[in-house]
């Protein structure tokens, strides 16, 4: 059941990743290995810089699908892009890092 998880978030990502390199002027290179950029906020998008281990913690799958669902693959932000406020994905993180 993980493995499946795993799999349908790195599909979900690959499909940003894909559509993401047609808007490269929006693209910032400094994501270091194993993480990956997130944009997130209700109207002014914030980018957050998050490790790649979150793509296997449930929390962050749920807000992958709700990603998904809300903007589909052709995201006009040209990533991940989480339309929760800044505040509540704060706390997620805070509850991901624990584990």
């Amino acid at each position: 059941m993980g493995l499946t998880w795993l799999s349908s978030s790195i599909s979900i990502v690959r499909g940003f990743s894909r559509l993401s390199s047609h808007h490269s002027r929006n693209h910032h290179w400094d994501v270091p290995k194993g993480h990956l950029a997130v944009y997130v906020g209700e109207e002014q998008k914030r980018r957050f810089v998050v490790p790649i281990s979150y793509l296997e913690q449930p929390l962050f799958q749920k807000l992958l699908r709700q990603s998904e669902e809300e903007f589909g693959f052709d995201n006009p932000m040209g990533g991940l892009t989480f339309s929760c406020q800044e505040d509540v994905f704060n706390q997620l993180t805070a509850i991901l890092n624990t584990f």
